[in-house]
């Protein structure tokens, strides 16, 4: 015993033995045809999921979410208003801005534009200016004009009007959003004597692409209607467009699942089909030699 003792502490370690996926000789196995047939299904099946689930990793998701905006931040909102009005001279026409927070004014003149159109008899306003993240409204209308034409006619054609920044736009998104819903709105059909009202609910909305800097950008909803506007026994039309911000802010990020998701993923689909396709290759096999032997009356 001292001799076997002594002669298995001579052996060299032979790292086989680690081998958990031992081999068995060919002439110890067996193929049939219910064997590969499975075994064919087993890799068309592996095949389609892989196919799927390297699609589901390339393609990007866009997550929505929604926080409260941080008081302070972005003070004001640019604002872009492109206007025809095609039945007043420019002469007559202003843009007056006013907002909960004290802000009258009438006759804005800062980046303002006043083309005329209609053989002068119309104008095209576009107008760029700022406003607070407050409720409030802006208007084109005559009461900055020093002299009133003899009929006010606000019938128009909004080319756009637009929040913020060029930066984020529906260009952007792959998802359907609402940057610019007042956009080529023709409303000079409209009765001569009628003010025109748009309520804007607007929603500050950011933008985090899968590569590349946060864009930031707002949208908004609108709704319209018109009335009969009489003054001093007159007809002193307007064009409004009434606005309130709101607090809560869009957030749209787009992600794409992580690479070790995937990779757990692939390992998962094709250990678990080679799984499945042995238990049932196994239980076919069981199967088939029970009925043989049932056949051949050696059933015992």
């Amino acid at each position: 015993s001292h001799d076997l003792w002594t002669s298995r502490q001579k052996m060299p370690f032979d790292f086989r033995r680690l081998d958990v996926y031992r081999k068995i000789p060919k002439d110890f196995t067996k193929p049939t045809t219910a064997g590969a047939l499975i075994s064919v299904l087993s890799i068309l099946f592996i095949v389609f999921l892989l196919y799927t689930e390297l699609s589901a990793f390339i393609t990007i998701e866009t997550v929505s979410e929604l926080f409260v905006d941080k008081p302070g931040s972005e003070e004001e909102v640019r604002v872009k208003l492109n206007v025809t009005i095609p039945k007043l001279k420019c002469q007559y026409v202003g843009l007056d801005i006013q907002d909960d927070m004290g802000r009258h004014e009438v006759g804005f003149q800062g980046d303002v534009v006043k083309i005329p159109v209609e053989n002068d008899e119309g104008c095209r306003m576009e107008a760029n200016f700022n406003i607070k993240k407050v409720p409030g409204n802006f208007h084109i209308s005559t009461h900055a004009s020093r002299s009133q034409p003899q009929e006010v006619i606000m019938s128009h054609y909004i080319h756009s009007v637009e929040f913020g920044d060029d930066q984020l736009s529906q260009t952007h998104l792959k998802f359907k959003g609402s940057f610019v819903p007042l956009k080529n709105i023709d409303r000079t059909t409209a009765k001569s004597d009628h003010a025109h009202d748009y309520y804007m609910k607007i929603v500050p909305t950011v933008y985090q692409p899968l590569y590349g800097d946060k864009m930031s950008g707002y949208q908004y909803t609108v709704a319209y209607k018109n009335f009969s506007s009489w003054s001093h026994h007159r007809s002193m039309p307007a064009i409004w467009f009434r606005y309130d911000m709101n607090p809560i802010t869009v957030s749209y990020t787009d992600r794409r699942r992580p690479f070790y998701h995937f990779i757990t993923t692939i390992c998962a689909i094709v250990g678990g089909t080679f799984t499945v396709a042995g238990v049932i290759d196994s239980f076919v096999f069981t199967a088939h030699e029970v009925i043989r032997k049932m056949e051949l009356g050696k059933l015992s």
